[in-house]
C-alpha cells in the first residue's frame, strides 16, 4: 500500500516548513526525485541524496532536533513507499501538482525532481541508453525533452509543447514503468520471463482526467486518482 493522504500532508508541511530561501523541493518534486534514485542502476545512498532535498544549500537549517527527526523520517518513509510499489508491479502513481485556479495538473515539478536524480549518477543513466532497447531509449529520450519544455530550452513548437503538456501526466507511470524493466530488471515479474526481449509495456491504466470508475462523474485524478 502506498502512504495515505494524512501521511503525504504531513509530509507536505514539513518540506513547505524549510526555509524558502534555500528553495527546497516539493512534494511532487521529492516524488519525482526519489522515484529516480529508486529507478537508477547504481545504489545512492541518503546520505548523497538527501541535502539536495534541503536546497540549493544543502543544509536544512531544522529548527531543533524533533523537527529533524520528523522530517528525515517523512522523506524516509515516502522513498520506502515508492521502492515498495516498485518492487510489487513496477508500476508508480507520481505526485502531481495541480494548479488551484485552472485545476490543471502540473507535471514540470515531478520531472524536474527525476532529472536531478539522473543528475547524481549520469554516467550510469549514459550506460543505460547506450545499450537499453529502443523502446526504453525513446522513452528516457522523451523524459529528457519534458525537462527541455520545464527549463525553457525545448525546441518543439507551441503547439506540440501544448499537446505534450496534455499527455504527460498520463504518459511519465509507463515512461518509468518501460525504465524500470531495464534499469532494474531484478524488479519485474516472473510473467515477463516468459517473453525474452520483449521490451515492457505496462497495461492501459485510467487517465487522470478520464471520468473516475466508481461513478462519481468526477475526473479520476480528483477522485479515485488521488490514493
Amino acid at each position: 500500500m502506498g502512504q495515505s493522504d494524512q501521511a503525504l500532508d504531513h509530509l507536505n508541511v514539513l518540506l513547505q516548513a524549510l526555509p524558502v530561501e534555500n528553495m527546497p523541493m516539493s512534494l511532487s518534486e521529492l516524488d519525482g526525485y526519489v522515484t529516480g534514485i529508486l529507478a537508477c542502476s547504481d545504489i545512492i545512498a541518503p546520505s548523497e541524496w538527501l541535502p539536495h532535498i534541503w536546497g540549493v544549500t544543502g543544509e536544512p537549517d531544522f529548527p531543533n532536533q524533533k523537527a529533524a527527526d520528523e522530517t528525515i523520517n517523512a522523506v524516509m518513509a515516502h522513498y520506502n513507499s515508492v521502492a515498495e510499489a516498485m518492487t510489487r508491479s513496477l508500476w508508480i502513481e507520481p505526485i502531481y501538482e495541480v494548479d488551484p485556479n485552472s485545476d490543471e495538473t502540473l507535471w514540470e515539478p515531478w520531472v524536474d525532481g527525476f532529472a536531478r536524480a539522473m543528475g547524481l549518477r549520469p554516467e550510469a543513466w549514459e550506460r543505460l541508453l547506450d545499450h537499453a532497447d529502443e523502446e526504453t531509449r525513446t522513452t528516457m529520450i522523451f523524459l529528457i525533452a519534458l525537462h527541455d519544455i520545464y527549463t525553457g530550452q525545448s525546441k518543439f513548437t507551441d503547439e506540440e509543447i501544448d499537446q505534450l503538456d496534455l499527455e504527460a501526466p498520463d504518459l511519465i507511470p509507463n515512461c518509468v514503468a518501460t525504465i524500470l524493466h531495464q534499469s532494474r530488471p531484478e524488479l519485474s515479474q516472473p510473467e515477463a520471463a516468459d517473453l525474452p526481449g520483449m521490451p515492457f509495456k505496462a497495461g492501459s491504466r485510467l487517465g487522470r482526467n478520464d471520468p473516475c470508475s466508481c461513478g462519481s462523474n468526477r475526473k479520476h485524478k480528483q477522485c479515485c486518482g488521488r490514493n
